[in-house]
């Protein structure tokens, strides 16, 4: 029973874990475990202890949302550094592929003119042989 600490320390208060104690009042009551805060008339934030006698409720909700805020900002600047990292891989891996496709069509052209090349100089090889009857 918490409320035989009432009037005693808060070290001895929380020595029981259901126990919050009320600074203000002086008084040890049960948590109200139904509820995440204990209710406004039961104690106010900025005395009620829980666990530990020297963090009160009020703190605790600004430190535990500045430390779950800085979590969240943090994962995001991750997934967007990741996002970011993967596009950059993406377009590094697109890369080489736009320049091989560059260099097959080069490959080809040249491929290409040298087969008219190589036509054009056997059909004059050709006019040469007929003109002087060698073929």
């Amino acid at each position: 029973e918490c409320r035989q600490y009432t009037n005693k320390t808060c070290e001895e208060c929380l020595k029981n874990v259901t126990c919050l104690w009320c600074a203000s009042s002086g008084r040890c009551v049960e948590y109200p475990v139904r509820r995440v805060l204990p209710r406004a008339d039961l104690c106010e934030l900025r005395s009620a202890r829980w666990g530990v006698c020297w963090v009160n409720f009020e703190a605790l909700i600004i430190a535990m949302s500045v430390v779950g805020g800085t979590i969240l900002i943090m994962l995001g600047v991750c997934c967007c550094c990741c996002c970011c990292k993967k596009k950059s891989k993406k377009q590094v891996s697109e890369g080489p592929d736009k320049d091989e496709e560059r260099a097959a069509r080069e490959r080809e052209k040249r491929r290409v003119r040298q087969e008219e090349r190589r036509a054009e100089m056997k059909s004059r090889h050709d006019e040469i042989r007929r003109k002087y009857g060698t073929v």
